[in-house]
């Protein structure tokens, strides 16, 4: 889900994958980084990780390292499976450049003639937005907008998308920057239009396939066939807790890819070769590697973040990548935020060098590791990646719980209810997200958010006709939250209001009104 937003590069004409010569590379600097890797992973409390680091046509490292569940003697390994989250974009706006390479579809086609049905609340929007615009988070629509449409429920992506035709924009359309899954999940109706495969067929066929992908898969179903894959955990202050694999399917195109450190070592490569894989095979051509690789949306350099990459003059983002500089050279890459796994892939196309990170817990040990093997290779000064990282990651862990603490703390003591318990239960509905129902369950109301049958949660009274909203289930992204309820002039209570603190799922779009 989240984007974890790397840093990205300059793409250049490069020769076929075997043929330049790998640089010369001192086992010392492999080691220094295996003993590192391994530290920080202590020292941040992440249970495995996985990273691979290629050079050229070399792999330079392909390793696990810790556990596939906390407390478990399983090994994680080169093999083991992650969910790579929002690092699948890029698999995505590679589906489309092939399509673009064999003339099924351009990058400047209106989106309407492959979705007819696809509309934003913004009616010129809808009329104007381009395949490109699906790809580069300019649509309008706010970070993270509508992900609840797709999170955890049975709603087609078709018809998360449809759905989401009543979502407020953030911006003016192609004015800002607001990152969207959303608009990924159409980019893969339009390989569905354009291809006549759905968008996993796709991927699987025409990019796994090809290659040597053997052990990616597209869906969380099928993890026991293939065996061999970590454990998700959200991470608390001091601890992991194994949390149960989530179904991404419906948002596939956006985040719904599971891969290992072995099989992201050859994406890589590939992307470094500008598509090609072997001297007579390319997945997509020279001209739309460039095309992805161009800075389409610019994001701002802020204060803080100067102050962390003093050699960082510019961030952007392309079609599915990250863009930046360091220390001179133009970096490629990307996040990808999962229940309970966090990765990253980080690019430096004219070194021809590329690492990614997978992990099963949602941590920022990542960057940590990507840009100390950023340094080792391009003779940066040396940083401490992990440890100038963690004590924040840390306070940030801190901040969230206090957060939820705040959010429900009574305002005032020794309140009760304005009316009997009776009087809040009913059907409401959001005419965006869809039904929930509120029941008095041996004594107590109980709130189902009926979309995602797993959003139960038990009300304790706060204060007035405020309540605290106990989920049943420990969810990876937020906590305990509350539930609001408002009366109209007759005293009826008609309207629900949600507030769950969390950075990556807005229940506050969730307009609940009375139906019976």
């Amino acid at each position: 889900m989240r984007p974890i937003l790397p840093l990205l590069l300059f793409a250049i004409a490069l020769p076929a994958i075997g043929s330049l010569q790998a640089q010369p590379t001192t086992g010392d600097t492999l080691t220094r980084l295996d003993a590192y890797i391994a530290q920080a992973r202590a020292d941040w409390g992440v249970p495995g990780l996985a990273v691979a680091i290629v050079r050229g046509d070399e792999v330079l490292l392909s390793k696990g390292y810790g556990s596939l569940e906390a407390g478990q003697r399983q090994p994680v390994d080169e093999h083991t499976l992650f969910a790579i989250a929002s690092n699948s974009k890029a698999f995505t706006s590679a589906a489309l450049a092939m399509l673009a390479d064999e003339g099924k579809l351009g990058w400047d086609d209106h989106v309407s003639d492959y979705l007819p049905w696809l509309k934003l609340k913004d009616p010129w929007a809808t009329a104007e937005l381009r395949v490109r615009d699906l790809l580069c988070h300019r649509s309008g629509l706010g970070t993270f907008s509508g992900d609840l449409l797709w999170w955890g429920t049975g709603y087609s992506a078709r018809e998360v998308l449809e759905r989401a035709a009543q979502l407020e924009p953030a911006a003016p359309f192609r004015t800002k920057y607001e990152y969207s899954n959303l608009m990924f999940i159409a980019a893969g109706e339009v390989v569905q239009a354009a291809s006549g495969l759905s968008w996993a067929e796709f991927v699987q066929q025409r990019i796994f396939a090809p290659l040597g992908m053997s052990r990616s898969i597209v869906s969380t179903r099928d993890l026991p066939a293939k065996g061999n894959y970590a454990t998700p955990h959200k991470t608390y202050p001091g601890r992991s807790q194994p949390i149960a694999w989530m179904g991404w399917d419906n948002m596939g195109a956006a985040g719904g890819i599971i891969s290992s450190a072995h099989d992201m070592a050859r994406w890589m490569q590939c992307q470094l070769q500008q598509g090609i894989i072997r001297d007579t095979l390319a997945l997509f051509s020279a001209a739309q590697s460039r095309e992805m690789w161009q800075a389409h949306t610019p994001i701002p350099v802020t204060e803080g973040s100067l102050r962390r990459f003093p050699t960082t003059h510019f961030r952007a983002y392309g079609l599915g990548w990250s863009l930046s500089d360091y220390h001179g050279h133009k970096l490629v890459g990307h996040g990808g935020g999962y229940d309970g796994m966090y990765s990253q892939v980080l690019m430096v196309p004219d070194k021809r060098l590329g690492v990614v990170v997978l992990t099963n817990s949602m941590t920022g040990i990542s960057p940590a590791i990507t840009y100390k093997v950023l340094d080792a290779f391009l003779g940066a000064p040396e940083r401490d990646w992990s440890a100038e990282n963690l004590p924040g990651f840390q306070r940030s862990l801190e901040r969230f719980e206090q957060r939820i603490a705040e959010t429900i703390a009574p305002a005032a003591a020794d309140t009760r209810p304005s009316r009997p318990l009776e009087a809040f239960t009913g059907a409401y509905r959001c005419p965006m997200y869809g039904d929930a129902r509120v029941a008095l369950e041996n004594g107590r109301l109980v709130l189902r958010l009926l979309p995602n049958p797993e959003l139960v949660a038990d009300l304790e009274h706060l204060h007035y006709d405020t309540f605290v909203a106990r989920w049943r289930k420990d969810f990876a992204w937020f906590g305990a939250g509350t539930v609001h309820f408002v009366s109209n002039a007759r005293g009826l209570f008609d309207r629900i209001e949600l507030d769950v603190p969390n950075d990556d799922l807005w229940f506050d779009e969730i307009g609940l009104r009375r139906v019976e």
